[in-house]
């Protein structure tokens, strides 16, 4: 973006925190939850993959696991205020808690590191991992629920052109990405 809009100037906050573009913390977020406010025009631009993973040397050390009971027994990279891991254990009727996670944290570049240094079993999109040939999909046979991506504006800031031009550069790179 920054070769096809050299007229931009970015600031990219990363975080899980939701931006409140009423209050003009961001001019555009992308999202994985639908906005629900009424000024906010959003578009749905793809979704997420997710898969369970762990680095080779992980998997030397300690095995792979064979069936989803078999996580409990492993070493867990979490998250630690953020219980969307959780939830989604629940879901699969594998009740966790915090507790249950070798390393928690809700810094998502931390927690990719973490995975990538061999210290856990942890979630990543399959985007993430593709791109590093030491990590291993763990139990591919669960399928996780993919994650919808959504790009939001505020609707007058869309009148501008600098911010129309980069939410439509977004719309067309970030699907290509995931």
């Amino acid at each position: 973006m920054r070769l096809a809009l050299p007229q931009v100037q970015v600031e990219l906050v990363v975080s899980n925190a939701v931006s409140n573009l009423l209050r003009r913390e961001a001019y555009i977020a992308v999202r994985m939850v639908a906005p629900d406010q009424t000024t906010v025009i959003a578009k749905r631009i793809g979704k997420v993959t997710l898969g369970i993973y762990a680095h080779r040397n992980y998997l030397r050390r300690r095995g792979a696991p064979k069936q989803a009971q078999d996580l409990a027994s492993h070493a867990l990279v979490g998250y630690d205020r953020d219980r969307a891991i959780i939830n989604g254990f629940a879901a699969f009727g594998m009740p966790v808690e915090r507790e249950n996670f070798a390393l928690r944290t809700d810094d998502l570049i931390a927690y990719q590191e973490a995975i990538r240094a061999g210290l856990g079993i942890g979630f990543l999109a399959d985007y993430v991992a593709r791109v590093d040939a030491n990590l291993v999909p763990i139990l591919p046979a669960i399928k996780l629920p993919p994650i919808p991506v959504w790009l939001a504006v505020h609707r007058e800031i869309r009148t501008s052109q600098r911010i129309r031009q980069v939410f439509d550069f977004l719309a067309g790179a970030v699907p290509a990405a995931l």
